[in-house]
């Protein structure tokens, strides 16, 4: 288990190596200058310049390079050329909805879909399987924008259950914060539970075919025991795959719902930096992104390999 977990280890690192890489290149190559930027169409060249060499600009690509990153090593992710702030303040100050905020859809998403998948597998074939196979379908084509407009029209515009945007924050108590999360919650976990309730339902219909499906079967357990004892449980690992990549996309892809909401996000924040030519902030909250998928797909690795131990000798 050491050896598997230090090659997981391993891989993490270069995978983070090479992503700082390609995120400062690509960002570095878009056009435009920040300092002009923010000067405007009429600064002078001795005023641009000046601001260049207060920003760090005037600095060559690799010795940027370094710095960036030497200071994320040391918790230091810079200063926003807009706002004058720390990166890291802004960063923890949007990470505190973000985050409550996916681990919500993410939470919304496996409720709605366990039961739903291990429903359709138990049933195939049957009606129930396919309402469930045809609303996932539904929850699968229709994009999550669209069910976010349709839930501020209908929760909040016509009954008034709830505020149609913003965020009150923790400080004013959990229950009102979690309620103006919960309207992009369902918005972001309806499609992603759609999907997962699909991936449960494959994997677990396969795992029914299985011959040690059938042992335990003969041993006189019943088709509901031998699915809950044994099926669920080997149909995790393609599950926690998905699962995974879904907290990730929650956590980096909800730009659109935070712009519906209003969100103070950090897919907000990412919105309004590329704006502004931001170009410190928008490397540092992408890094962080890309940070948050490394370590979920490193963290399921080491599950993979709890749920089941032959992985383990396979690398």
């Amino acid at each position: 288990m050491i050896r598997y977990v230090l090659k997981r280890t391993l891989s993490l690192v270069i995978s983070l190596a090479v992503a700082s890489v390609v995120i400062f290149l690509v960002i570095e190559v878009a056009p435009g200058d920040p300092a002009a930027f923010m000067l405007g169409l009429n600064a002078q060249p001795d005023t641009v310049a000046a601001l260049r060499t207060e920003l760090g600009l005037d600095m060559s690509n690799p010795e940027r390079y370094l710095a960036w990153v030497g200071g994320m090593l040391t918790g230091d992710f810079g200063t926003s050329y807009t706002y004058r702030t720390p990166v890291g303040e802004m960063i923890a100050d949007r990470l505190w909805v973000s985050l409550p905020l996916a681990l919500y859809a993410l939470a919304l998403s496996t409720l709605i879909a366990f039961p739903a998948g291990i429903y359709a597998a138990a049933r195939r074939g049957k009606p129930g399987d396919m309402a469930v196979m045809g609303a996932t379908q539904l929850g699968v084509a229709v994009p999550n924008f669209w069910f976010a407009m349709m839930l501020v029209l209908i929760l909040s515009i016509n009954l008034r259950w709830f505020s149609a945007g913003g965020f009150p924050g923790w400080e004013v108590g959990i229950f009102p914060a979690m309620k103006a999360l919960t309207l992009p919650a369902i918005a972001l976990a309806l499609p992603q539970a759609a999907i997962l309730a699909r991936v449960m339902r494959s994997s677990l219909i396969d795992i029914l075919g299985e011959d040690f499906m059938r042992t335990a079967r003969a041993k006189g357990l019943t088709r509901r025991q031998a699915l809950w004892r044994h099926g669920v449980r080997n149909a995790l690992i393609p599950v926690l795959t998905i699962m995974g990549l879904q907290f990730s996309f929650l956590l980096a892809g909800g730009i659109i719902i935070e712009q519906v909401f209003f969100l103070p996000g950090l897919g907000r924040l990412i919105f309004q930096a590329i704006s502004a030519r931001d170009l410190i902030v928008v490397e540092s909250v992408v890094m962080l992104l890309v940070f948050s998928v490394v370590l979920v797909n490193f963290l399921v690795d080491l599950t993979y390999a709890a749920v089941d131990p032959r992985l383990r000798n396979r690398t």
